[in-house]
């Protein structure tokens, strides 16, 4: 193969040769960079070579359109929700949102179809309007047919040809194959002030109302955004605040915001007007989105027989009757303290165990006969526990309560979910790494009772502490 032949500040004249070498690696990989690079050639050059020979680079390997987005498109075609389709094909509802709207992702910048190009890496954003020019690129994008059940720019021009012949909306609307309702609104709603039909101003038009932003609720509704303030404060969740708005403002639709909303406003910078002290108080006690860590290690199971989950009578695992408890420790800091945690499976009524010293077996048997010793009988039927070492001395608990202890499988926590999420909701007021022996039983005591008077989905918004007053006594 010929070489090439370098001219003065870096200049090459290409052979024929070199184009056929080219061409040939391009036609085996079908990227213009790999092929170019491999041969030592300016990808660019290359690129204008493909470009007038009416080729097309696949692109690199892994690059291209989603392999699910045409199924999306499909399941969204047949009534499924976003959120659904995005799921079923594995994508972000953010990806299914930009797929939605027309908005295209190439290196660094997104494509919007008004003609925004927003340009990550410099932070520059260009908009197209009367005045401003915009790249080839961008109103390729925009230009671009997005899905079946959006009109096209091919389609907008052909409902300008066919109303120059004079043709009714209803033949329009057969000749294209929409909805005679369809075409009507796409006329009334994009065509100019004159009374003009444009096809390329009616593209854009439509593009730019795509999006239909508005102000948020919590910027506009000031006594909305100091009720959500003030339940924040209280370390109420933000479906806890969506709920108890329904409740206590039953016919006032302006006292109404959405879960996602109130996230929003606490985690995304610019967006929100609460205070951006308040999102310490959300359970995880973070300042944005991260995702959840993975499952505890394993722990050793227990020389001693034990009664595995499996073994529990159907009554404990469908919460129709009460007196079945799920239990666990919060460990402090170096492992060196702990708090012991009891839910009741029905009422979800918490208790904790005052763990002053350590965490050893006797010790946790001890503190949890102390604890259960004031419930009644119809209220001590079994407990759920893990595979943890603190629950060796469980036989000697269950002489001492008549309480049977079952264990969960190894790294099963979702076998004691209630619990699982009740060490969630703890963990606001107990801090991991924190010295947990510094609490006294009455702080204890304190944040029980504020965990069983705070108004929960699962039990249709009351709190655990009705519910457990309406259970009957003997």
């Amino acid at each position: 193969m010929a070489r090439l032949r370098s001219y003065s500040r870096d200049r090459r004249c290409f052979t024929q040769a070199d184009k056929d070498a080219f061409f040939a690696l391009f036609e085996a990989c079908g990227s213009i960079t790999i092929a170019a690079r491999e041969l030592g050639f300016n990808p660019a050059t290359c690129g204008t070579w493909v470009w007038k020979a009416g080729l097309r680079s696949q692109g690199k390997t892994g690059t291209g359109p989603h392999p699910g987005k045409e199924r999306y498109f499909q399941l969204r075609r047949d009534g499924i929700s976003r959120r659904e389709a995005a799921a079923a094909v594995g994508v972000n509802i953010r990806t299914a949102r930009d797929w939605d709207n027309g908005v295209r992702k190439t290196a660094h910048r997104r494509y919007y179809p008004d003609g925004r190009v927003v340009d990550y890496k410099t932070g520059m954003t260009t908009f197209l309007d009367g005045t401003e020019t915009i790249s080839p690129a961008a109103i390729f994008q925009l230009e671009r047919k997005l899905d079946p059940r959006f009109l096209s720019l091919e389609e907008r021009e052909q409902i300008r040809d066919l109303l120059r012949d004079g043709l009714s909306l209803r033949s329009i609307a057969a000749q294209l194959r929409r909805s005679p309702s369809t075409i009507s609104r796409e006329i009334s709603r994009n065509r100019s002030s004159t009374g003009i039909y444009h096809p390329f101003a009616a593209h854009r038009y439509s593009a730019k109302r795509r999006p239909r932003p508005k102000p948020r609720r919590l910027v506009t509704e000031l006594r909305l955004r100091a009720f959500v303030e003030s339940k924040l404060a209280l370390r109420w969740s933000p479906e806890q605040i969506t709920r108890a708005l329904i409740r206590q403002f039953p016919d006032d639709v302006g006292m109404r915001v959405a879960t996602e909303t109130i996230y929003q406003t606490l985690y995304l910078q610019g967006r929100g007007q609460l205070r951006r002290d308040l999102a310490t108080a959300l359970r995880t006690g973070r300042a944005r989105r991260r995702p959840n860590r993975g499952t505890n290690a394993r722990r050793s199971r227990f020389v001693d027989p034990m009664l595995m989950i499996s073994e529990r009578p159907a009554e404990v695992a469908d919460r129709a009757v009460p007196g079945h408890w799920e239990g666990d420790l919060i460990i402090g800091a170096d492992h060196a303290s702990a708090i012991g945690t009891l839910v009741e499976r029905t009422t979800r009524f918490v208790m904790l165990v005052h763990l002053p010293t350590d965490h050893a077996a006797e010790t946790v048997r001890d503190g949890l006969i102390r604890t259960m010793s004031g419930l009644p009988a119809e209220l001590k039927k079994s407990l759920t526990w893990d595979q943890g070492a603190e629950m060796a001395a469980h036989k000697t608990f269950t002489i001492a309560t008549d309480m049977d202890v079952y264990f969960c499988d190894p790294a099963s926590p979702w076998q004691r979910g209630s619990n699982e999420n009740t060490n969630g909701l703890l963990r606001q007021y107990f801090p991991k790494g924190t010295d947990l022996s510094q609490h006294s039983p009455a702080d204890l005591a304190r944040v029980a009772h504020e965990l069983n008077t705070r108004p929960r989905k699962t039990l249709g918004w009351e709190t655990p502490a009705q519910r457990l007053a309406k259970l009957p006594t003997s």
